[in-house]
This record gives C-alpha cells, sequence and structure tokens, in this order.
C-alpha cells in the first residue's frame, strides 16, 4: 500500500507482505460495507417511488426496519475494519521497531558523516504506523469500487453517469496535481525538521554550558532560524495540500448540485423518477468520496511513501547480516595486526601500520601526545570501528568472526566521555542484563573499588542515576563506568583516559582493578595522560602521528622516551612534576604528596 522504490525484498516492502492476508481480509470488509452503503440511496428511492405513491404504511415500516438492519451491520464492520488497520499498523511497527532501533545506533558507528537528526528513522516508522491507522488506507479500499458505484448511476441515467464520470476524472487530476505539488515541500520539511530537532537536542545536552557561558541567546537563534526554514517548508506544503483539497470539496459539492439540477431536468422530461434524483445524488457522492478523503489525507500518505523509501536506505545501509557462529570465549591472547583504522565513512587512516600481542594477565599502557590515534586504536580494539586494513584477533578469531552481542559479554570499555543511563546504579553496571543477579553486581562493584561509595548513595545500589548519570558527579559516573566494564569479568579491558575525573581514592581502586584484572587471566589496555593510570601495567606503547614509536616493558620505554634532551613523543625534556609522576607510577605509588592527593 505504501509505494517503494527499493528491491522486493526491501524490509518494508517484507513486513507489509506479512500482512497481506489481514489486508485481504480487509478488502472484504471494504467490499460488503460498500454493498451495504447502497442502503441509503435504495431506501429513500423506494419511500419516494412507492411509500409517497401508495401511502402504505407497513411498506414504510418494513424498509425502516431492514434499513436499520443494514445500516447497523455496516456501523460494525466499519468499526472492526478500523481496528484492524490499528494493529496492522502497530504489527508493522513490531516487525520493524528492533530494526530501526539497531539502525539507529549502528549508522553513526559505520559513516560520521551523517547529519541531521538521528532519530528520522524512528520518526519515519511512525509516520508508516500513524498513515495505517488513518483514514488513508480505508480510501484506497475504496477506490475499487467508484466504477460500481458509477455504473449504478448510469443504470439510472447515462447522461447522469457521464457528469459523475466527467467529475471522478477532475478529482484524480486534483489528486495527482496534489503529490506533484506536494512531493517536494514534502521532503524539505522532513530535511529541515531534522536539522531543527537536531538543533534542539543538542541544546538539550549542553544545557549546562549554555548557562554558564552565556550560550543560550546565541543557540537560541540558530534554533530559531532553523525552526522558520521548517515552517517555511510546512507552510508551502500545507498550503498545497490546503489548496487543492479546497477546490477539491467545492468542486464536489458543485458537481452534487448539478446532479440534482440535471436530474430534475430529466424528471421534467419524464426521463427517470422523482426518486432517482436523490438516489443519484446519494450514489455519485458515495462514488467520489474514497478520492476526496485521499486528497484529505494525501500529506500523510507522502510522508509514510517518503518514510519508507528513506527506512529501506537506512536499513541497507545499516546491514542486516547474519550473525557469525559462536566462539569459545577468549582466554589467551589478543594480537592486533598490521591495522589501519580512520573514521567511519572515510579512508584517510588516523592509525597507521600498529602491531602488537598481548597474552592473558597482561596490561598494555598507551601514552602519547593528543590526537596522536590512541582513541582511535580503542574504538578499533573494541569494535566500535572496523580497521580499514589488518586484523584484531582473540585467540585469533578477527573481531567481525564474533556475534556482536558475545563479542560485548568479552569486553570492558571505559570510554572518554562516560554515557550511563537512566536507570539505577545496579542496572548501569549490569549493563541492564535481565539475568544478572546481586552478587555479579556487587562483584563487578568490588572489583572497581566503588561498592562503599555506592553504599553511600540516596537509595545505595537502587539508586536512580538519570539520564547521561546526572545524578551522579564527574568522579562517581567514572568508577561507576569502570565497574559496568569489569561486569562478569570480561577478557578483554580497554581502559580509555580512565582517571580524568578520579580522585587519589578512585585512582587507587583504578589501580587495583588493573590489577584484579591481570590476576584473574584478563587483559587490559589503558590509554593515559597522567602517568598514575599505568602504574600497574607491565607493558607500554607509544603513539605519535598515529604510528606506533615503541613498544615493549613498561621500564624500558619510560627510560627510552623520556631521555633528556632526546627529541621524543612529548617534546625534548620532561617537566620536573611529569617525571616525578612517572617515578611514582613506575614504583607503583599512587599517592601524591601535597595539594595532588586532593585532587
Amino acid at each position: 500500500m505504501i509505494a517503494t522504490d527499493a528491491h522486493r525484498s526491501s524490509p518494508v516492502r517484507t513486513a507489509l507482505a506479512a500482512a497481506r492476508r489481514t489486508f485481504i481480509t480487509v478488502g472484504l470488509f471494504s467490499g460488503v460495507i460498500n454493498i451495504l452503503a447502497l442502503t441509503s440511496p435504495l431506501y429513500m428511492l423506494q419511500v419516494y417511488d412507492r411509500v409517497l405513491s401508495s401511502r402504505s404504511v407497513p411498506t414504510l415500516v418494513a424498509l425502516s426496519l431492514a434499513a436499520a438492519w443494514m445500516y447497523s451491520v455496516q456501523g460494525i464492520l466499519d468499526v472492526i475494519r478500523s481496528r484492524i488497520l490499528v494493529r496492522v499498523g502497530a504489527g508493522i511497527d513490531e516487525a520493524l521497531g528492533e530494526k530501526v532501533y539497531r539502525a539507529v545506533v549502528a549508522l553513526p558507528l559505520k559513516d560520521q558523516r551523517i547529519r541531521g537528526d538521528g532519530l528520522q528513522p524512528v520518526r519515519d516508522l511512525d509516520a508508516i504506523r500513524a498513515f495505517l491507522s488513518s483514514g488513508g488506507p480505508i480510501a484506497i479500499l475504496d477506490l475499487p469500487w467508484m466504477p460500481f458505484y458509477l455504473a449504478i448511476i448510469f443504470v439510472l441515467h447515462p447522461a447522469l453517469g457521464w457528469l459523475s464520470v466527467g467529475g471522478a476524472v477532475l478529482l484524480c487530476l486534483f489528486t495527482w496535481l496534489t503529490d506533484r505539488f506536494s512531493r517536494g515541500p514534502a521532503k524539505d520539511a522532513v530535511r529541515e525538521s531534522g536539522r531543527r530537532m537536531a538543533e534542539a537536542e543538542a541544546g538539550r545536552r549542553n544545557a549546562e554550558v549554555l548557562r554558564a557561558m552565556g550560550l543560550t541567546d546565541a543557540m537560541a537563534d540558530r534554533f530559531l532560524r532553523a525552526n522558520d526554514r521548517f515552517l517555511e517548508q510546512s507552510e508551502r506544503m500545507s498550503d498545497v495540500a490546503g489548496l487543492l483539497g479546497g477546490m477539491t470539496k467545492v468542486f464536489r459539492l458543485a458537481l452534487q448540485s448539478a446532479v440534482l439540477g440535471l436530474g430534475a431536468w430529466l424528471v421534467i422530461q419524464q426521463q427517470m423518477s422523482a426518486g432517482a434524483i436523490l438516489a443519484a445524488s446519494v450514489i455519485m457522492s458515495r462514488a467520489l468520496a474514497p478520492i476526496e478523503m485521499a486528497i484529505a489525507n494525501w500529506k500523510n500518505f507522502v510522508t509514510a511513501r517518503d518514510g519508507a523509501r528513506r527506512l529501506d536506505t537506512v536499513l541497507a545501509a545499516a546491514g542486516g547480516e547474519e550473525e557469525p557462529m559462536a566462539l569459545p570465549a577468549p582466554r589467551h591472547q589478543l594480537s592486533v595486526e598490521n591495522v589501519f583504522v580512520g573514521p567511519p565513512g572515510k579512508q584517510l587512516p588516523v592509525v597507521q601500520d600498529v602491531s602488537f600481542r598481548l597474552s592473558a594477565g597482561q596490561a598494555l599502557g598507551v601514552i602519547g601526545p593528543s590526537a596522536a590515534g590512541k582513541s582511535t586504536l580503542v574504538r578499533a580494539l573494541t569494535g566500535v570501528w572496523a580497521p580499514l586494513r589488518g586484523e584484531i584477533r582473540l585467540d585469533g578469531a578477527a573481531l567481525d568472526q564474533w556475534p556482536p552481542s558475545d563479542l560485548g559479554r568479552h569486553i570492558g570499555y571505559l570510554p572518554q566521555d562516560i554515557e550511563l543511563f537512566d536507570g539505577t546504579v545496579a542496572e548501569n553496571i549490569a549493563r541492564f542484563d535481565p539475568d544478572a543477579t546481586p552478587d555479579g553486581v556487587i562483584a563487578a562493584a568490588r572489583s572497581a573499588g566503588v561498592h562503599d561509595m555506592i553504599l553511600h548513595l540516596a537509595d545505595g545500589y537502587e539508586t536512580r542515576i538519570g539520564e547521561g548519570g546526572a545524578a551522579l558527579s564527574a568522579g562517581q559516573r567514572q568508577r561507576v563506568g569502570l565497574a559496568r566494564a569489569l561486569y562478569r569479568d570480561p577478557f578483554l579491558v580497554v581502559l580509555d583516559e580512565p582517571n580524568s575525573n578520579l580522585d587519589a581514592e578512585g585512582e587507587a581502586a583504578l589501580t587495583e582493578a588493573i590489577r584484579g584484572i591481570r590476576t584473574r587471566g584478563g587483559i587490559a589496555v589503558v590509554i593515559a595522560h597522567r602517568a598514575s593510570a599505568i602504574s600497574a601495567v607491565d607493558l607500554l606503547a607509544v603513539l605519535q602521528g598515529g604510528r606506533l614509536q615503541a613498544f615493549g616493558p613498561k621500564d624500558e620505554v619510560l627510560k627510552t622516551v623520556l631521555v633528556p634532551g632526546r627529541p621524543g613523543v612529548a617534546g625534548a625534556q620532561e617537566p620536573p612534576r611529569a617525571e616525578a609522576e612517572r617515578r611514582r607510577a613506575v614504583s607503583g605509588r599512587t599517592d601524591r604528596p601535597g595539594r595532588e592527593a586532593g585532587e
């Protein structure tokens, strides 16, 4: 019912095809309803031509009872048809909902050049469901019955039939014009709506920055400009639909009057009865009603049709390949083999020709200046970004050989920007695992050294943290994020700047957590700018310009990289404070004397 240009195997078309039997049932209901719609004109015809001439009250009563029964059946079938269509819309939503959500989540990881409203696929699915639940499909199902009604009018009199056919042709022309002139504004309106929503979402997520730095007025201006463009396109689309819809309504009323006028002339000429005039008028109105209803719902139809096309494109871009076969849990090795990595959608690598190998019980610290490619490497190690070249393997299996859900259970990840979800502390630590047990959650919290801190929250593990972890401080979010990374003892734990918001107590807990990973036979990779984060690692890698400059035992790499006067990663000579931190890191101490201990 919603046309798309995609291949027949498109997800939207497949979902609609799955409801084919339901559509056939609704079509049969529509057939019966359209036959019963003749009740009114037939009743009028009989009343005017038989009852009034015979003055028979019993005939009038019998006709009225029969009409009442047929009206009741028609009303019941109409209600059932509407309810079925509502449930068809819900079924399409259920069939595509998970795919759409996965596409929304996956697309930013496939191409970072995507701009606009990232939730547009969800809105497109809503548009399809809303159209299927509206009067639009009913108008489409009633359209095939238009020739049936016109044929009946021809039976009453050919002149009335040809007048009705001419009116139907003009109404179809109005429908085509509606589609022709509303298609462009509809696409522009959707595009501008996405930009407007993106501006609003950016402002909501950065509300603190806007308030603190006085940016509210400037960002409000940006939003208003986007909103003005959206309103302009929406007004264009509504103006076109409103103009043609108004013309259609007036034309249909004029046509109905024309049928009455022509019918009156034919009665005067004694070519038809008076009752046939009213019957022809009602039947013609019924014949043309689907066209008028289609024009009234054309905006929803265009939105749903364009949404279906966009959804097919989005779902195809997100990919829907079958998951690979499950593999045994990794226990031995992580190997990085000549890896080149760049942002999704771009071919220029940020990390180039990086190779190293880690065994169970080892921890690697990765250091280097800003923009050296450290976070890019992290995204590749966790499978977030696919390498442009080379392979990353766990126990010999490349990351893309693992089902994503299984791979996620074997990897713990703490990103630079901590993103927690609206829910309890326990739910966030357990990664919203429905089968999580209190013992598993507490074990992860203890491994991260955050158990006591959680107990001091308002409701302990049941404390709701709000969207993005708004109820927690930055340091608390980072420590809860660390516990989430350690949940169920994943084999590979990747920590990107894990101590950026930690105080001395948090850094001590981080060091113990890394030691715990090594002790249980896991592998840890720690990205660090502060030396205290790598005090528990045994290997060190230096990245600069996206290339691996050094790799080996921590003490040896530090001696090589931080030789005074040697051109290196961070400059010619290490500042005294950095040297002091390095020495404490090498010795395994995490406490910092004086003012630093309270940072």
